[in-house]
């Protein structure tokens, strides 16, 4: 398989940006008006972010979900109910997950980010300090889902194909080294983000609201500084409590009508994939240990979640199992609320950070009542749902610990299989249960860690993901961890 990455960057760069190389006075007398020779950050941004969250969220082409096919199985969200052991829910996944993620990612939306960063920037054609923000908080989401599935990757030379150098085969970089950048691209964006400043049009994720903008940059910067806490531990407590402190200067979410989603219309080519796929497949249950954590505390949320069986019951398919045995179970299927065609893509949410407060208050990094965070967080997420959280939920969890509150958000997270995933191989929690007798899982029996790097980088640009390996620190496999890793 022959996967492009490296030179598209520069061939893209730019198209994007000059649309002519000739000079003098045949480049005059050749210009045509209805063709710009540079692309404005307008007509860039909409796809940008339309492809970040389309590959976070849930990608419709068969054989490129990794949301879909791949964590919300790993997870225990979701289970497959037929191709088990060529689609994710064994743990043995098409090469084809990684090299769509990887190539989409970095040529269809950070090559953009990139783009939008230069034409924006102070002295440049569209100088604009509310793109430049937006620009680097998109860069900052999208970087830590790369470096969060894959870890060590191109960073500080990627997209560098039309620089006055350019580099077309960019060194990787050590997951601490980008999420050092990452929190500082997030504080520069805050500083930029300018409200009642310059107009932005093409934002379809915020409307040009640039409150939300900075709510959303602070937030995530608090969910990273919170991500790496137990490797640089010092450096993470002063970021979230610098932006706790102030919240004037770091305004955060504050609630639901305020986190990160992408809204979509019930027309062709806007609705939201999870209805591209689910409504027209039926290869999917909800997964037994879901559905088995929802009735044990009696939780509302499975009405959301989940649709009852044909007997009025819930129930849920074991992960792993054979396409024959998994024929002999009759479990439950996605919700209507996932069924909606216009129904959000969600990049981050409320309840998502009520529950970063909550383990950093837990931890000692932050002030406050780790209890009532969570508490918040789980109101949050009832109220995400259309639901209302029972008076007594909280009796319902036992002693407050950091598995109670890590299990309850990768319930709160169904959907984001991505970040479940990612918080489970951060801290091992929720505990999964033993796998069913019929289950046959393949990678060693071991909950993947992580994507291994696509094909074409092993061609395109060898010695340099051989270093990338080094710095994984183990094996390029779906067994190694990941840096940030408890």
């Amino acid at each position: 398989m022959k996967i492009y990455k490296n030179i598209p960057f520069a061939f893209l760069l730019v198209f994007g940006l000059i649309a002519g190389a000739c000079t003098g006075e045949f480049e005059e007398t050749n210009t045509n008006p209805n063709e710009p020779e540079v692309v404005s950050p307008s007509l860039l941004l909409p796809n940008a972010i339309q492809v970040s969250a389309d590959r976070y969220w849930g990608h419709s082409t068969r054989y490129q979900r990794l949301n879909i096919d791949a964590a919300m199985c790993w997870i225990q969200h979701i289970a497959r109910n037929i191709y088990i052991n060529s689609e994710g829910d064994n743990y043995e996944v098409p090469v084809t997950i990684s090299s769509g993620t990887w190539d989409n990612v970095y040529r269809n939306s950070l090559v953009n980010f990139e783009s939008i960063l230069k034409l924006s920037r102070p002295g440049a054609r569209y100088a604009n300090v509310n793109y430049e923000g937006i620009a680097l908080v998109m860069k900052a989401f999208t970087y830590s889902y790369l470096t969060d599935v894959f870890g060590p990757i191109p960073y500080s030379e990627a997209l560098k194909g039309t620089a006055d150098e350019p580099i077309y085969s960019p060194k990787y970089d050590s997951m601490e080294d980008i999420y050092a950048g990452l929190l500082a691209d997030l504080k520069l964006a805050n500083e930029k983000l300018t409200v009642g400043g310059p107009r932005v049009d093409g934002d379809i994720l915020y409307n040009g609201n640039i409150l939300r903008w900075k709510k959303f940059a602070n937030s995530l910067r608090l969910k990273l500084a919170n991500r790496q806490a137990a490797k640089k531990p010092a450096e993470s407590r002063a970021i979230m409590q610098e932006i706790l402190a102030n919240p004037t200067a770091f305004p955060i979410f504050a609630s639901n009508s305020e986190y990160a989603a992408l809204n979509h219309a019930n027309v062709i080519g806007s609705r939201n994939k999870m209805f591209d796929v689910f409504s027209t497949r039926s290869d999917w249950n909800i997964s037994s240990t879901l559905i088995g954590k929802l009735l044990e505390l009696d939780d509302p949320r499975i009405n959301a979640y989940a649709k009852p069986t044909p007997t009025g019951e819930f129930a849920g398919l074991p992960n792993g199992l054979t396409d024959e045995a998994a024929a002999t179970f009759v479990a439950s299927t996605i919700g209507d609320r996932f069924l909606d065609p216009s129904a959000p893509s969600i990049l981050m949410t409320y309840s998502e950070l009520l529950f970063v407060l909550a383990e950093a208050a837990f931890d000692g990094d932050i002030q406050g009542d780790s209890q009532e965070y969570l508490r918040r967080a789980i109101a949050a997420s009832f109220e995400q749902n259309g639901l209302s959280m029972p008076s007594d939920y909280m009796s319902r969890l036992g002693t407050i610990n950091k598995e109670v509150i890590m299990t309850q958000k990768w319930i709160a997270l169904f959907g984001q299989g991505i970040e479940a995933w990612t918080e489970y191989r951060r801290t091992g929690f929720p505990v999964m249960p033993a796998p069913h007798p019929s289950s046959i899982f393949t990678n060693n029996g071991v909950l993947p860690t992580r994507l291994e790097y696509p094909l074409g980088e092993y061609s395109l640009n060898s010695s340099n993901v051989a270093t990338g390996v080094q710095l994984l620190g183990g094996d390029d496999t779906m067994r190694t961890k990941l840096w940030w890793a408890e």
